[in-house]
């Protein structure tokens, strides 16, 4: 007897939802009003009449209006074109592009397969039990429920139908899904992959309201020769510039902040004057704000001064450590021939640190070392940066999309009890969602496109509000 064929493609069974019935129908729903006001009393956002699930928070509500809502381009019941004005609109935009682009390259074994993936997904989302990361709210699904376009913007995707990279040729038919990015840096002025060519594949990731992080450190330090002579103005320099830039960018205005992570090796020759960039502007801060200037985060005190934009990490080995238990010094060495250009005794270098982030929490440590002694990928290269969070770290010129599970959605108080299986489908239902949207995203530059493409990185991540969160893991 012939044995009977196997089908291609992925399985779902229902779980939470039910046969012949709306997933959309499974809520109770309320319409509340969502505003943002000055510290001096003035609005400058309301929106009336936002739609969710009465399970969910005002904070949930006003994060969707304000932030994830699409502003424009929607069409509307009389024939024009407004925002979004109801969960449903987004859970169903997100969810069915999930869907599509699943069904499009053979990912589910039937049509029912599909659409029990989609149902299961919309439940998921209305009741806070999973949710994707902020750019997928903010871009997924706008081309195929809205018909919204645009031209190119530079982005590239791997075609998976030929595994040949190719740039896109519009700017939402392949939405750009990921939270997370790292780039690279060369200590070179305006080529590809260069100082300027940085700023322009951060303001791609910024613009769709992702982050990114970057090691600077290849970049030659003040009065290191030029190769046309001359000295290099210094990495300091050109940070300034970045930090500038993406306040400027802050996503559109329609999404969030530029999300920014500076990384720097503890031995580069400007070390010292990262690690007390931000104390010295703070100082600055301090003194504009006596003599009267608006102190707000907005105000012209903070917009007047540097470093305001990114988070600053310092990158410290194991070799510093040692220094540092020997009371000996840290050399720190010129980029372009490697010469010590200044040796600083460790337990300054750590101080200073130490001082630094007790006055306004930059920078950050990152122990280069022990995170390499760890890298899951190590022939793929060094780790050498992180994203503007620090829980995304890989290779260079990758992307991370993720998703946040709450887990008290299948604890019950009653009895103690976790629901092991709802969890377990909850993860294999997003954990789909995941590999679709590496295989329907653009990408900022060639590298990213393709290394994400072959490693296919993305992340699960857990919180535990009964409420909500801001859809990358953060609890509010």
């Amino acid at each position: 007897m012939a044995t009977p064929k196997t089908k291609k493609g992925l399985q779902f069974t229902r779980l939470f939802t039910k046969e012949n019935v709306s997933p959309f129908d499974q809520f109770d729903y309320d319409y509340r009003d969502s505003v943002i006001k000055n510290p001096n009393g003035e609005k400058v956002f309301e929106m009336t009449n936002v739609e969710v699930p009465k399970q969910w928070s005002q904070i949930a509500t006003d994060i969707l209006a304000q932030k994830y809502f699409r502003k424009a381009g929607v069409p509307q019941a009389d024939g024009s074109l407004g925002r979004e004005t109801t969960v449903k609109q987004v859970a169903h935009r997100m969810a069915n592009c999930w869907r599509v682009w699943g069904e499009r390259y053979g990912y589910f074994a039937t049509e029912q397969d599909a659409q029990i993936f989609y149902e299961e997904l919309v439940y998921s989302i209305l009741n806070q039990a999973c949710v994707p990361n902020s750019p997928q709210w903010f871009n997924t699904g706008l081309h195929e429920s809205y018909g919204i376009t645009g031209g190119a913007q530079g982005h590239y995707y791997v075609d998976p139908k030929d595994k040949k990279l190719k740039r896109s040729t519009s700017a939402y038919e392949r939405p750009q899904p990921h939270a997370c990015f790292i780039l690279s840096v060369s200590d070179d002025l305006v080529n590809e992959g260069g100082i300027m060519d940085l700023w322009t594949r951060e303001a791609r990731i910024f613009k769709y309201g992702s982050g990114v992080g970057t090691n600077f450190s290849q970049i030659r330090g003040a009065n290191e020769k030029l190769s046309g002579g001359g000295s290099s103005s210094g990495l300091m320099s050109f940070l300034k510039i970045g930090d500038r830039a993406a306040g400027a960018i802050k996503s559109g205005g329609t999404t969030r902040r530029a999300a920014k992570m500076v990384c720097l090796d503890l031995d580069h020759p400007e070390v010292m004057d990262f690690i007390n960039w931000k104390v010295k502007e703070e100082d600055k801060v301090a003194a504009l704000i006596a003599a009267g200037y608006d102190n707000s985060y907005e105000g012209e005190a903070y917009a007047t001064v540097s470093g305001q934009n990114s988070n600053n990490s310092v990158r410290i080995p194991n070799s510093f450590f040692k220094a540092l238990s020997e009371n000996g010094n840290w050399e720190l060495k010129a980029r372009t021939d490697g010469r010590v250009m200044q040796s600083i005794p460790a337990r300054e270098v750590w101080d200073q640190i130490a001082n630094a982030a007790w006055r306004c929490a930059d920078p950050g440590t990152q122990y280069d070392t022990t995170i390499n002694e760890w890298h899951t990928c190590p022939k793929g290269g060094r780790i050498n940066a992180s994203n503007p969070c620090s829980e995304y770290m890989f290779l260079d010129n990758t992307a991370c999309n993720l998703a946040s599970i709450n887990l008290r959605k299948f604890f019950n108080e009653s009895d103690n009890t976790f629901d092991v299986t709802g969890f377990e489908y909850t993860t294999r239902l997003w954990a789909t969602v995941l590999e679709v949207s590496i295989l329907m995203a653009q990408f900022p530059s060639k590298e990213v496109a393709q290394l994400s493409y072959d490693y296919r990185t993305r992340r699960s991540t857990w919180y535990c509000r009964i409420n909500h969160c801001d859809h990358d893991g953060r609890c509010l």
